[in-house]
Protein backbone atom coordinates (compact mmCIF):
# COMPACT_ATOMS: atom_id res chain seq x y z
CA UNK A 1 0.00 0.00 0.00
CA UNK A 2 1.29 3.45 -0.87
CA UNK A 3 2.12 5.94 1.79
CA UNK A 4 4.04 9.17 2.16
CA UNK A 5 3.48 12.91 2.39
CA UNK A 6 2.50 13.32 -1.28
CA UNK A 7 0.08 10.40 -1.49
CA UNK A 8 -3.62 11.35 -1.48
CA UNK A 9 -6.45 8.84 -1.08
CA UNK A 10 -9.35 9.68 -3.36
CA UNK A 11 -12.87 9.86 -1.90
CA UNK A 12 -14.58 6.48 -1.48
CA UNK A 13 -17.39 7.15 -3.99
CA UNK A 14 -14.78 8.20 -6.57
CA UNK A 15 -12.74 5.04 -5.97
CA UNK A 16 -15.87 2.91 -6.37
CA UNK A 17 -16.78 4.69 -9.61
CA UNK A 18 -20.11 5.93 -8.24
CA UNK A 19 -19.62 9.71 -8.37
CA UNK A 20 -17.98 12.02 -10.87
CA UNK A 21 -17.31 15.00 -8.62
CA UNK A 22 -16.34 17.36 -11.45
CA UNK A 23 -19.67 16.80 -13.22
CA UNK A 24 -21.56 17.05 -9.93
CA UNK A 25 -19.90 20.38 -9.13
CA UNK A 26 -20.88 21.76 -12.56
CA UNK A 27 -24.49 20.71 -11.97
CA UNK A 28 -24.54 22.26 -8.51
CA UNK A 29 -23.05 25.54 -9.73
CA UNK A 30 -26.02 25.96 -12.11
CA UNK A 31 -28.19 26.43 -8.96
CA UNK A 32 -31.05 24.68 -10.74
CA UNK A 33 -33.03 21.74 -9.46
CA UNK A 34 -31.46 18.48 -10.63
CA UNK A 35 -33.65 15.97 -12.46
CA UNK A 36 -31.96 12.76 -11.38
CA UNK A 37 -32.75 9.72 -13.55
CA UNK A 38 -31.47 6.33 -12.45
CA UNK A 39 -32.19 3.01 -14.09
CA UNK A 40 -31.75 -0.51 -12.87
CA UNK A 41 -32.54 -3.78 -14.57
CA UNK A 42 -36.11 -3.68 -13.25
CA UNK A 43 -37.00 -0.03 -12.56
CA UNK A 44 -36.61 3.58 -13.56
CA UNK A 45 -36.48 6.23 -10.84
CA UNK A 46 -36.91 9.97 -11.49
CA UNK A 47 -36.28 12.46 -8.67
CA UNK A 48 -36.20 16.23 -8.44
CA UNK A 49 -33.42 17.18 -6.02
CA UNK A 50 -32.34 20.55 -4.62
CA UNK A 51 -28.86 21.07 -3.26
CA UNK A 52 -28.48 21.75 0.44
CA UNK A 53 -25.08 21.92 2.19
CA UNK A 54 -26.42 19.64 4.94
CA UNK A 55 -27.59 17.09 2.37
CA UNK A 56 -29.57 17.12 -0.86
CA UNK A 57 -33.35 17.39 -0.53
CA UNK A 58 -35.76 15.32 -2.66
CA UNK A 59 -38.71 17.49 -3.74
CA UNK A 60 -40.62 15.08 -5.95
CA UNK A 61 -40.06 11.48 -6.94
CA UNK A 62 -41.54 8.64 -8.99
CA UNK A 63 -40.52 5.04 -9.58
CA UNK A 64 -41.78 2.89 -12.42
CA UNK A 65 -43.31 0.32 -10.02
CA UNK A 66 -46.01 2.92 -9.29
CA UNK A 67 -47.35 2.37 -12.81
CA UNK A 68 -48.33 -1.18 -11.81
CA UNK A 69 -49.67 -0.25 -8.38
CA UNK A 70 -51.61 2.92 -9.23
CA UNK A 71 -52.36 2.76 -12.96
CA UNK A 72 -52.65 -1.03 -13.55
CA UNK A 73 -49.74 -1.18 -16.02
CA UNK A 74 -49.58 -4.80 -17.25
CA UNK A 75 -46.24 -4.70 -19.06
CA UNK A 76 -42.60 -4.50 -17.99
CA UNK A 77 -41.71 -1.39 -15.98
CA UNK A 78 -38.18 -1.27 -17.38
CA UNK A 79 -39.16 -0.37 -20.96
CA UNK A 80 -38.99 2.93 -22.84
CA UNK A 81 -42.75 3.64 -22.54
CA UNK A 82 -42.61 2.93 -18.80
CA UNK A 83 -39.65 5.33 -18.46
CA UNK A 84 -41.60 8.00 -20.35
CA UNK A 85 -44.66 7.58 -18.11
CA UNK A 86 -42.49 7.60 -14.96
CA UNK A 87 -40.90 10.87 -16.08
CA UNK A 88 -44.35 12.29 -16.79
CA UNK A 89 -45.56 11.29 -13.32
CA UNK A 90 -42.50 12.78 -11.59
CA UNK A 91 -42.78 15.94 -13.67
CA UNK A 92 -46.43 16.33 -12.73
CA UNK A 93 -45.56 15.99 -9.03
CA UNK A 94 -42.70 18.49 -9.36
CA UNK A 95 -44.98 20.95 -11.15
CA UNK A 96 -47.39 20.74 -8.20
CA UNK A 97 -44.47 21.61 -5.90
CA UNK A 98 -43.77 24.77 -7.93
CA UNK A 99 -40.74 23.63 -9.92
CA UNK A 100 -40.51 25.26 -13.33
CA UNK A 101 -37.11 24.14 -14.63
CA UNK A 102 -34.31 21.71 -13.96
CA UNK A 103 -31.16 20.20 -15.36
CA UNK A 104 -30.79 16.50 -16.19
CA UNK A 105 -28.42 14.47 -14.01
CA UNK A 106 -27.72 10.96 -15.32
CA UNK A 107 -24.73 10.35 -13.04
CA UNK A 108 -22.18 7.83 -14.32
CA UNK A 109 -24.56 6.27 -16.86
CA UNK A 110 -23.60 6.52 -20.51
CA UNK A 111 -25.74 8.97 -22.51
CA UNK A 112 -27.01 6.91 -25.45
CA UNK A 113 -29.23 8.48 -28.09
CA UNK A 114 -32.84 7.34 -27.66
CA UNK A 115 -32.26 5.56 -24.35
CA UNK A 116 -34.67 5.11 -21.45
CA UNK A 117 -32.90 7.95 -19.62
CA UNK A 118 -33.93 10.40 -22.29
CA UNK A 119 -37.42 8.88 -22.53
CA UNK A 120 -37.85 9.78 -18.86
CA UNK A 121 -36.56 13.29 -19.60
CA UNK A 122 -39.13 13.61 -22.42
CA UNK A 123 -41.85 12.70 -19.91
CA UNK A 124 -40.64 15.44 -17.57
CA UNK A 125 -40.65 17.95 -20.43
CA UNK A 126 -44.17 16.91 -21.46
CA UNK A 127 -45.28 17.52 -17.86
CA UNK A 128 -44.30 21.18 -18.31
CA UNK A 129 -40.83 21.34 -16.76
CA UNK A 130 -38.15 23.15 -18.77
CA UNK A 131 -34.97 21.15 -19.25
CA UNK A 132 -32.17 22.02 -21.71
CA UNK A 133 -31.73 19.25 -24.27
CA UNK A 134 -31.12 18.41 -27.90
CA UNK A 135 -34.06 17.04 -29.86
CA UNK A 136 -31.76 14.44 -31.47
CA UNK A 137 -31.28 12.45 -28.24
CA UNK A 138 -34.97 11.95 -27.44
CA UNK A 139 -36.47 8.61 -28.58
CA UNK A 140 -38.94 8.70 -31.46
CA UNK A 141 -42.67 8.97 -30.77
CA UNK A 142 -43.15 5.35 -31.87
CA UNK A 143 -40.66 4.15 -29.23
CA UNK A 144 -42.24 6.35 -26.53
CA UNK A 145 -45.64 4.81 -27.29
CA UNK A 146 -44.20 1.27 -27.39
CA UNK A 147 -44.98 0.41 -31.02
CA UNK A 148 -41.61 -1.35 -31.26
CA UNK A 149 -42.61 -3.73 -28.46
CA UNK A 150 -46.25 -4.59 -28.96
CA UNK A 151 -49.19 -2.98 -30.76
CA UNK A 152 -51.37 -3.45 -27.68
CA UNK A 153 -49.17 -1.18 -25.52
CA UNK A 154 -49.91 2.05 -27.43
CA UNK A 155 -53.54 2.51 -26.25
CA UNK A 156 -52.49 1.69 -22.68
CA UNK A 157 -49.71 4.31 -22.79
CA UNK A 158 -52.13 6.94 -24.10
CA UNK A 159 -54.73 6.06 -21.45
CA UNK A 160 -52.24 6.28 -18.57
CA UNK A 161 -50.75 9.48 -20.01
CA UNK A 162 -54.20 11.09 -20.02
CA UNK A 163 -54.84 9.90 -16.44
CA UNK A 164 -51.54 11.38 -15.23
CA UNK A 165 -52.01 14.71 -17.02
CA UNK A 166 -55.71 14.93 -16.16
CA UNK A 167 -55.32 14.32 -12.42
CA UNK A 168 -56.35 17.32 -10.35
CA UNK A 169 -54.99 16.12 -7.04
CA UNK A 170 -51.52 14.59 -6.84
CA UNK A 171 -50.92 11.08 -5.56
CA UNK A 172 -47.80 12.00 -3.57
Amino acid sequence: MKHGPRYHVKPRRRREGKTDYRRRLRLLRSKKTRIVVRKSLRNIRVQFIEYNPDGDRVIASAISQELKKIYNWKYSVSTTPAAYLTGLLAGKRAKEQGIEEGVLDIGRQKPTKGSRLFAAMKGVIDAGIKCPHSSEIIPSEDRLLGKHLNKEITPTVNTIKNKIIGEEGGTK
